[in-house]
């Protein structure tokens, strides 16, 4: 069974714990991560993208610094969401498919356009990531940071104008991913190589390197009819 079965599998047991044997009740704390991973019988993993779902659709909430609780409000979810996941599926699709078209072609005007201090800016920003990964911090915000400088350096007023949505499409993809630890992989070749043309200005290699890392992200998190041929 492949992962993503069992993720889902595993959401709805969890849901099942929360409604139906009453075993988890709003405001009630889930055990740490090793403990659930092996109450559950799956990997951290697998019980990661788990929780991430029913964190999206409201069911469990995090409390910064005290751990994942059931939401006090669980009882106002009529389905707890299970019917929009597809839907869910179906944003991160189209999110991909608008960086696909938009980001490759933003790295190649930045390499063109960028001044000396947007370059040193960009390439900060890359290493920030970098450094993320290799802390096993959230690099949410580092992410968001290194493709809006891109934007930014090119000098492209309309460009500008889509970097929230952007923003969300890194921020959207980096939540969404059951294998973290292969997208953190990913981003660290791909970023490597892209940084790389970027320090030699080389708009063409860019622009592909943008491409491959964007193909790899969806890849991974399993969106695989993306179009990105336009």
């Amino acid at each position: 069974m492949d992962k993503k079965n069992l993720s889902q599998q595993t959401m709805e047991r969890l849901y099942n714990q929360i409604v139906a044997e009453k075993t988890l009740a709003p405001g009630d704390k889930l055990p740490n991560e090793l403990e659930l991973s092996a109450q559950m019988g799956v990997s951290r993993a697998t019980l990661r993208e788990a929780l991430r779902m029913l964190i999206a659709q409201g069911v469990l909430e995090v409390r910064r610094g005290k751990g994942t609780f059931v939401s006090e409000h669980v009882g106002d979810i009529e389905d707890f969401g299970f019917s929009d996941l597809e839907h869910v599926r179906g944003q991160l699709r189209d999110l991909f498919e608008l960086r696909a078209i938009f980001e490759p072609g933003a790295a190649r005007l930045a390499c063109r356009r960028a001044t000396e201090e947007e370059l040193a800016e960009i390439l900060r920003c890359g290493a920030a990531v970098e450094q993320c990964i290799y802390a096993g911090a959230d690099r949410t915000e580092a992410d968001r940071d290194f493709h809006a400088a891109i934007v930014r350096a090119t000098h492209n007023e309309f460009m500008m104008r889509l970097l929230p949505v952007i923003s969300r499409a890194v921020s959207t993809a980096i939540a969404a991913g059951e294998h973290g630890e292969e997208l953190a992989e990913d981003t660290l070749r791909d970023h490597a190589l892209l940084m790389d043309f970027f320090r030699r200005r080389d708009e063409v290699g860019a622009e592909h390197a943008m491409a491959i890392h964007l193909r790899h992200g969806a890849n991974v998190l399993g969106v695989t009819e993306v179009d990105n041929s336009l």
